[in-house]
């Protein structure tokens, strides 16, 4: 093989190289701006469907951050992994956590998304969804799923004592504190400070939280 024969073949390496590499940033980038019709082209042309860009971030996480329902749906028929995590560690079941979107959850859920996975911080999906006050989203996801409703993350703090401690005793919160207790919560288990949702209740002056708590 002659020199110039190798390089023409090390720069054709390189040029299919960058066209896979555009194909996965096109797919993560397109499933963020919500262009189903771009997701099915670039899947039809090959493109992984499971491939990450640096950070991890899958296409259907995009999807999810960008609560775009269809694209979720075309990723996850293709065989989308929900399961995956990114740097930050987002997927898409603990994206809908943060951002209450009941649609995409449900579109989550066709891919069996596995419900002990845990953020950031340590908590499942339940967690954020509490403390924001997503009461529609909470409803969801004890109904439709085995999520542990006492999981502790790593501050120490249930779903539970999210909604009393993050939350702001209005009428979402309180709803959601009634949902958690129906589903079983665990209102004895405290802080790292020994402190349980009824006392963090009373010391906020929600009132109707504590009598839920006293119940």
């Amino acid at each position: 093989m002659t020199v110039r024969l190798a390089a023409l073949l090390a720069l054709l390496v390189v040029f299919a190289g960058c066209g896979e590499e555009a194909r996965v940033q096109g797919l993560v980038d397109a499933a963020g701006r919500g262009d189903v019709e771009a997701v099915r082209s670039l899947l039809a042309d090959g493109a992984d469907v499971d491939e990450r860009w640096g950070d991890g971030r899958t296409a259907v996480t995009a999807a999810a951050l960008g609560d775009h329902v269809e694209v979720a749906r075309v990723l996850i028929a293709a065989g989308a992994d929900v399961d995956l995590q990114d740097s930050d560690r987002n997927n898409p079941l603990l994206v809908t956590g943060e951002t209450g979107s009941v649609a995409m959850l449900r579109e989550v859920l066709r891919g069996d998304p596995d419900p002990d996975a845990t953020n950031r911080y340590g908590g499942v999906a339940l967690i954020p969804a509490s403390d924001r006050g997503h009461v529609e989203y909470v409803r969801a996801i004890l109904s439709e799923t085995g999520i542990d409703v006492d999981h502790v993350n790593r501050l120490g703090w249930t779903a539970l004592l999210e909604a009393v401690i993050l939350g702001d005793g209005g009428p979402d919160h309180v709803e959601i504190v009634r949902l958690l207790l129906d589903a079983g919560a665990d209102r004895s288990i405290a802080d790292r400070d020994g402190v349980t949702a009824l006392e963090h209740a009373r010391e906020r002056g929600y009132d109707e939280m504590v009598a839920l708590l006293e119940g």
